[in-house]
């Protein structure tokens, strides 16, 4: 599973999650030399929604990576629901306009991009200790790698991007989110959403037998047997834990800059949008294909420029995601509304995994806005 580290390679990614691996898989298909790190060892697992938006399976196959060849669960569309907590219950659902997600096993997601990036020719070092990065390389395993060009993909607490003094941040907070896997068939093609008070619940569809359930909250104390009681309709039909608790943070964060010199920074180590989104797959895959093209052209600049117009939308849509996390009262009658016009929801969705711009994302802000004042 190891490949010996090289005295010289032309990329070397550090991290190696689906973010390096996506990075890595990119670089080689521009004709570059590549080595990945890490000091973990496959399968990796993160705890997560793990469900993949039909813009983020795009994104994939234009790395090469067709997952549905992966064995994963298909769902078709999104639902909210509110009532969590007492209040009066709704609840509101749109197919996607086209294709359809995937809900998929973190750790054989994971399997799957590893043996992509072994056919692609990457170089893989696993259990290799990074202790550091200089001007001209990387310090493993107690030598220097040289290296043309470095890439930080070490997750939300990337030390990558602190060595290349990149921690600056427009924009930063944190919720805290619990997983478990239960045996029991889906009872929706579609993943739903949970509102309650001061959390959300989640529910992937994952297999023909199987679901993956996440509450995530501002409360680091606030576990998923804890937030259950809040929803039981889903509760209910919860029997069988195929998985123990997995817990782990989700962040909202905006760098000033993804790159200096010849490091650049890749999925959560770049910056992040709330899990709520669930677009962070498509994030990491999308910003893979734009780093590669820039370290073709080598150019940082332009991987700059694209990571910012690629995370527009997700950013928008996580602020006022976490606006109504924060606001109940304004949760329960914007979701009141979007139950009444379901167009509207429809239209939000299609706009949401479809990379509209920030005028249609404004637009459809203003008619539920003026649903919510007519209502």
């Amino acid at each position: 599973m190891r490949d010996p580290l090289p005295r010289l390679t032309d990329v070397f990614v550090i991290g190696g999650g689906p973010a390096g691996l996506a990075a890595a898989i990119a670089a080689r298909r521009r004709g570059l030399q590549v080595v990945l790190a890490d000091c973990s060892v496959p399968p990796i697992d993160k705890s997560c929604g793990e469900g993949i938006m039909p813009d983020g399976i795009e994104a994939a196959r234009s790395l090469g990576i067709d997952l549905s060849k992966a064995e994963g669960q298909p769902f078709h569309g999104i639902r909210f629901c509110s009532g969590g907590g007492g209040g009066p219950s709704c609840s509101v659902e749109a197919p996607f306009p086209k294709g359809y997600g995937l809900g998929l096993r973190r750790v054989q997601l994971h399997r799957l991009m590893v043996d992509h990036a072994v056919d692609a020719g990457v170089q893989l070092a696993w259990g290799s200790r990074i202790t550091g990065i200089r001007e001209h390389g990387v310090e493993a395993d107690g030598r220097l790698v040289e290296a043309r060009w470095i890439v930080g993909a070490d997750g939300s607490l990337s030390a990558v991007r602190q060595w290349a003094g990149l921690d600056a941040s427009r924009y930063n907070s944190r919720r805290f989110g619990f997983r478990r896997h239960y045996r029991v068939a889906p009872w929706t093609d579609f993943m739903e959403v949970h509102w309650g008070e001061g959390c959300q619940l989640y529910v992937t569809p994952v297999g023909p037998e199987e679901v993956c359930v996440v509450s995530i909250s501002r409360d680091s104390q606030l576990r998923l047997d804890d937030a259950l009681p809040q929803f039981p309709d889903v509760a209910r039909r919860l029997s069988c834990p195929a998985t123990l608790e997995r817990g782990g943070v989700t962040a909202s964060r905006r760098l000033k800059a993804v790159y200096r010199g010849t490091v650049a920074l890749v999925g959560d180590a770049s910056g992040s949008v709330d899990a709520v989104t669930g677009e962070g797959m498509c994030l990491l895959f999308n910003q893979a294909l734009a780093l590669a093209d820039a370290l073709r052209a080598e150019d940082l600049s332009l991987y700059q420029a694209e990571h910012r117009r690629i995370g527009r939308g997700p950013e928008l849509m996580g602020d006022l995601m976490l606006m109504l996390d924060r606001r109940a009262s304004l949760r329960r009658r914007a979701l009141r509304t979007l139950a009444s016009h379901p167009q509207l929801f429809a239209r939000m969705l299609s706009m949401h995994v479809s990379g509209s711009s920030p005028l249609g994302f404004f637009t459809n802000g203003l008619a539920l806005g003026w649903q919510m004042l007519t209502l």
